[in-house]
């Protein structure tokens, strides 16, 4: 009987408000409307809620264990960088050491050639001392030489004889 009046009133709106097709709002035919118990409703919302909560659980629990990885993953990632990282430095070490080692050699080079040339420029004052002292000499010698021309000629000289 509750539904009979119910079903009239909603047919006198019906008619005082047809369907509008097309609106922002449409209107739902009364024989589409349901009339649920709330018990109904409760006991429909707990077996929708216990049939898919498992599931939801478990999905929560596996993103939980996958976000959980995903750290580990980006640590781990984060570490091999590093090392890579500090190869890099190794590599740019070695080389370094290399090229100290290149220059190293380069100095031992220019220090040997220093050395010879010292010895060489040694070599070279020595003997310009001796070619200086023997042009000494010579010239001593050649002026020893012309006093002793000289003497000679003065001895050669013609002396007039003393009166006595």
């Amino acid at each position: 009987m509750e539904q009979e009046s119910r079903e009239e009133e909603q047919a006198s709106t019906s008619q005082n408000n047809p369907p509008q097709i097309g609106s922002h709002r449409e209107l739902i035919a009364p024989e589409d409307l349901v009339f649920v118990d709330k018990q109904a409703v409760e006991k429909l919302s707990d077996g929708l809620i216990s049939h898919y909560l498992p599931d939801l659980q478990n999905s929560k629990r596996a993103l939980q264990e996958l976000t959980q990885n995903q750290g580990i993953l980006l640590d781990t990632l984060e570490q091999e960088i590093t090392k890579f990282r500090e190869c890099n430095s190794l590599l740019d070490i070695n080389s370094l050491f290399t090229e100290a080692k290149v220059y190293h050699t380069k100095l031992v080079n220019i220090r040997k050639e220093m050395i010879m040339l010292h010895e060489k420029t040694t070599k070279l004052k020595k003997r310009a001392l001796k070619l200086q002292q023997q042009r000494q000499k010579e010239a001593l010698e050649k002026e020893q030489q012309r006093e002793k021309e000289l003497e000679r000629e003065r001895q050669l000289i013609a002396k007039p004889a003393k009166r006595t």
